[in-house]
């Protein structure tokens, strides 16, 4: 196998979801909590099902938001198939979760009941099973909606199926697939749920013959043809599901940042065999991405020039779970006594670069994640000025105003640095954006 073939190998091991267990057994307790309630069964785990993208074996490390259906006894549809009936058995359902969750917030949200964990949440949904007409089709369900006070059919053992029957017709590479393009929706905090990845992964495949037999070392060219796939979509209000054919919604346009990836491929894959290809597929996957090995690690230190400067920079991987789910979009004000502000959009565009002793105001213009949530920032110096003065910082750290949610900072040498913000809910990052920074120097 090639450098690349096992950077990809390792970086699909260090993707694999790693809290199995503890999901397991989460779900598990939850089941029994609500055989006890409404079947009077003591300990028994059946009766449910695991969708989303852990039921399509598509969630990577980090995965937070857990999908459960529990299959609600057949003769209780005359009970809560009536006006009022979706409310009330999403509250049986949080009764019964509570009883064994005393500690653990527990609440209804429209379609679900949700169980708020350390470093994941579970949304458990009741539902009623439909018998399928014939033996080729797939058990679906009816799920309760408050906000409509009715019940709706959904299809996820059909999404399970194709997942399933495609991913062994491509020998793997469609889990793959979404995995990868997972690691790189959190890295660049592109707005992709799980379902639509999936979805437009198995569109690709299926679209394509280059790709379906793919090995480890033509990897990187799969994943940089995807996101060119995806860079060419046109606008789609929804998509329609792989396998239950169900409206998915895309909830922000991903065209630019997929250009953006694919050209960040073309870079890894032009540095193949090369020390520097470790680094360039980290700018696209993130940490996840094997660094350079331990010897290839000396050979280069041995080469090149004793650094100058304290490597400070921090990653909010190490820190906390990421699993991108929300937009976020940043504010920066460039501000100067005796000049009128402006953007540093609008600066940059005019300059080009930023002369020093500017200060910059750095801001959440807006974000769909639900209050409450932390703010972290990253400031990272980048260039040959940062390093002679053993300046590239690069902490994760609160911001320095506005109780945290806003960053100040100097222009003061040049080079291109660039801030990032991640927003935190539950334990987990689930936004993130950066904005470069680029500084002339005092000349």
């Amino acid at each position: 196998m090639t450098q690349t073939g096992d950077i990809f190998e390792t970086l699909l091991t260090n993707l694999a979801v790693n809290t199995a267990d503890s999901i397991a057994a989460r779900r598990d307790e939850i089941t029994k909590a609500l055989n006890q309630d409404f079947r009077d069964l003591d300990g028994s785990t059946g009766h449910k099902l695991m969708v989303g993208s852990y039921g399509r074996a598509t969630a990577i490390k980090g995965i937070s938001d857990l999908d459960l259906l529990y299959i609600l006894p057949t003769d209780l549809k005359s009970t809560y198939r009536t006006a009022g009936g979706p409310l009330k058995v999403l509250r049986r359902t949080r009764k019964a979760i509570e009883k064994r969750y005393s500690d653990t917030t527990v609440y209804v949200d429209r379609l679900v009941v949700v169980v708020e964990f350390t470093n994941f949440t579970f949304e458990v949904q009741p539902v009623f099973e439909i018998q399928p007409a014939s033996e080729d089709e797939n058990y679906s369900y009816d799920y309760p909606d408050t906000y409509s006070d009715s019940w709706k059919l959904t299809k996820p053992r059909d999404e399970i199926a194709a997942t399933r029957e495609e991913n062994t017709a491509t020998q793997g590479n469609l889990r793959r697939l979404c995995k990868l393009t997972r690691a790189w929706r959190n890295k660049h905090g592109v707005v992709l749920g799980g379902l639509l990845i999936d979805t437009l992964a198995y569109n690709y495949l299926t679209s394509t013959e280059t790709h379906r037999a793919a090995t480890f070392d033509q990897h990187g060219e799969m994943m940089r043809d995807f996101l060119r796939y995806l860079a060419e979509e046109d606008d789609h209000e929804y998509y329609a599901a792989l396998g239950s054919r169900q409206r998915v919604k895309v909830k922000k346009a991903f065209q630019k940042k997929a250009a953006a990836g694919a050209d960040l491929c073309d870079e890894a894959i032009s540095a193949a065999g090369t020390r520097g290809e470790y680094k360039k597929w980290r700018a696209v996957f993130g940490k996840a991405s094997p660094a350079a090995p331990a010897a290839e690690a000396v050979l280069q230190a041995s080469a090149a020039p004793t650094p100058t400067y304290t490597d400070t920079e921090e990653f909010i991987e190490d820190q906390y779970p990421v699993d991108i789910r929300n937009s976020l979009n940043l504010a920066c004000i460039v501000n100067q006594d005796g000049f009128r502000p402006l953007t540093l959009a609008r600066y940059l565009m005019e300059h080009h670069r930023l002369p020093p002793k500017k200060i910059l105001r750095f801001s959440v213009q807006s974000t769909d994640v639900p209050l409450p949530y932390e703010v972290r920032w990253k400031v990272l110096n980048r260039g040959p000025e940062a390093e002679r003065r053993n300046k590239i910082r690069g902490e994760i750290t609160k911001g320095n105003y506005a109780g945290g949610a806003e960053r100040r900072e100097p222009t003061e040498f040049r080079g291109d640095h660039y801030v990032e913000c991640y927003l935190i809910r539950r334990g987990v990052v689930v936004a993130r954006a950066h904005l470069d920074v680029l500084i002339e120097s005092n000349n």
